[in-house]
């Protein structure tokens, strides 16, 4: 752990102009009262007043709706640094900040596909023979050709396009969806219901697991009458796909990456001899629902897909409370929320609003886990178990900030007892909360039910089986973290130009944070562990 080095919070941030209220230290003597009465006393540093204020600079024209990235979120990440230092909180590395493992991904020049006959080397032209596809690697391979199918292996349906083929070492061609897809009465799969196994990244995995080192996809000639490659619509490629639109991954994904391209017409004649070859592979595979695989002799193929990853900026912001128990403050309580919302109007009328501020969406969620932070800093007595504090960004673009941590934790994710995520917390009936993640949860959810007791908000818990998945707590139940999202629901602003600061209830989200606040002390000073029950998951796209 590092000591933070900066003597100066950024100008850029502002917040010296905040310092008095909401950065300075107040420390309560617990020899003056009882514990139970001090962690009370610690939660009425949670103000409607902290809250409105800090709404009010994360929500503010000047931060241009904090989209990922943008020069807006990175003064909405200076000025929550700022407050971490000014609390005491203990940056993880030489400051607050964790950048954002994810690039666009951009097409390169180096895109080749070529047959080997023995004869002669065909080489075939991007975008009309071949396009890559965004789950494409970067990555060159040389290797003999294996027809397997559809590429399906479905031990629940008794199918196997694998079954008795050697695919090691390989690259293999294979039909988009799965057999029967157009079927009103499906013999094996679900017709025109189509399974998880049509899914071109659940191909590449079952590649991947018989060791192929390529695929080729191409459209079934029974079901397309134009084999025409589209892979993925790059900028460079297609004029109706702006720049902006690139496909996100994570920067050090690509080598783990099989090259994956679509294929035409062209390459379909080179390789089985004609399409009406393919035609008739497909209806036989169709006809008799069962696998038609085979090794095409006599054939090498080079496939080289060449992308370009570009950092996609933005950084999430934590800080460590260190724990007093020698033994428990090595375990982890998470508290976290996003801080970033959807920017701007490109395009707008002259002296019309275009700055989606966020209020609400997510400046509450942020204010609430920043005073929850003071609340912590102003007791004498530290927590038994260690707490981190974590404003994540790109949650809008799905979860990358909280993705980008669980990944490349800052604390080994094994050593995180929970997860509170506070996220949209002040709108709606004042006294209305929804908890997420209920189900999943149970020991949770009894705390918040116990120090609610305290606090009086009427707690409506989310029990569906499936957690949801439109926050950062998610990123954590992926990772088998116990988790609950505090949420007081949607609203006609959500996501439009009225999520402005004067129409949030900074009392309602005082209330709340005071609530995950008396929720968290009590985690990180209890000695058990949570569980996590699993119902179902969502599929992992």
């Amino acid at each position: 752990m590092k000591n933070f080095k900066s003597g100066k919070c950024s100008r850029k941030a502002k917040c010296l102009v905040l310092i008095n209220l909401l950065c300075f230290q107040t420390v309560l003597p617990s020899s003056a009262v009882a514990q139970s009465q001090a962690v009370s006393v610690a939660g009425k540093v949670i103000t409607p007043e902290l809250i409105q204020e800090t709404v009010n600079f994360l929500a503010s024209d000047s931060l241009m709706g904090r989209g990922t990235p943008s020069p807006g979120l990175d003064k909405a990440a200076d000025y929550i640094a700022c407050q971490f230092k000014y609390m005491g909180l203990q940056p993880l590395q030489t400051n607050f900040f964790q950048p954002l493992g994810f690039c666009f991904l951009d097409l390169g020049s180096e895109n080749l596909l070529e047959v080997d006959k023995g004869s002669g080397i065909q080489t075939f032209s991007l975008k009309t023979d071949f396009v890559p596809y965004d789950l494409t690697g970067n990555k060159a391979v040389e290797a003999s050709l294996v027809f397997a199918g559809y590429g399906i292996s479905a031990p629940e349906y008794d199918y196997d396009d694998y079954r008795g083929m050697d695919a090691k070492g390989k690259i293999v061609l294979v039909l988009r969806q799965e057999p029967g897809q157009n079927d009103s009465n499906p013999k094996v799969f679900n017709g025109k219901d189509l399974t998880n196994y049509s899914n071109l990244k659940q191909k590449v995995k079952t590649a991947k697991e018989h060791g192929a080192l390529g695929i080729l996809v191409v459209s079934g000639p029974m079901n397309y009458s134009s084999l025409k490659p589209k892979g993925f619509p790059w900028p460079s490629l297609s004029k109706t796909l702006p720049r902006d639109a690139l496909p996100l991954v994570f920067c050090d994904d690509l080598d783990e990456r099989l090259p994956l391209v679509q294929i035409g017409e062209n390459v379909v004649n080179a390789v089985l001899g004609s399409t009406d070859s393919l035609k008739n592979i497909q209806q036989r595979i169709d006809g008799q629902m069962k696998p038609s695989s085979f090794e095409i002799p006599g054939i090498k193929i080079r496939l080289s897909t060449n992308v370009v990853p570009v950092p996609i900026g933005g950084k999430n912001v934590a800080g460590l409370l260190e724990g007093s128990d020698p033994e428990l403050k090595t375990e982890i309580l998470v508290v976290g929320a996003h801080y970033d919302h959807i920017g701007f109007m490109k395009v707008h009328k002259a002296d019309s609003d275009y700055i989606y501020n966020g209020a609400d969406d997510n400046a509450s969620g942020s204010s609430g886990v920043l005073a929850i932070a003071r609340a912590f800093t102003s007791m004498k007595n530290k927590p038994k178990r260690s707490v981190l504090f974590i404003l994540f960004a790109g949650e809008e673009l799905g979860l990358l900030g909280s993705s980008t941590y669980v990944r490349k934790p800052l604390i080994p994710l094994e050593r995180t007892v929970a997860m509170l995520n506070l996220d949209m917390i002040s709108r709606n009936h004042p006294d209305s909360l929804e908890i997420e993640g209920a189900r999943q949860n149970p020991d949770l959810v009894k705390i918040i039910r116990k120090q609610n007791r305290k606090v009086g908000m009427i707690i409506t818990e989310n029990r569906r089986k499936q957690m949801s998945g439109g926050s950062d707590h998610y990123s954590f139940y992926r990772k088998d973290i116990p988790d609950v999202f505090f949420f007081t629901g949607l609203h006609r602003d959500y996501h439009q130009l009225g999520d402005n600061p004067d129409r949030i209830n900074a009392e309602k989200a005082a209330r709340v944070a005071r609530l995950a606040f008396l929720s968290a002390w009590y985690i990180a000073n209890d000695k058990h562990h949570y569980k996590l029950i699993r119902f179902g998951d969502q599929e992992d796209n």
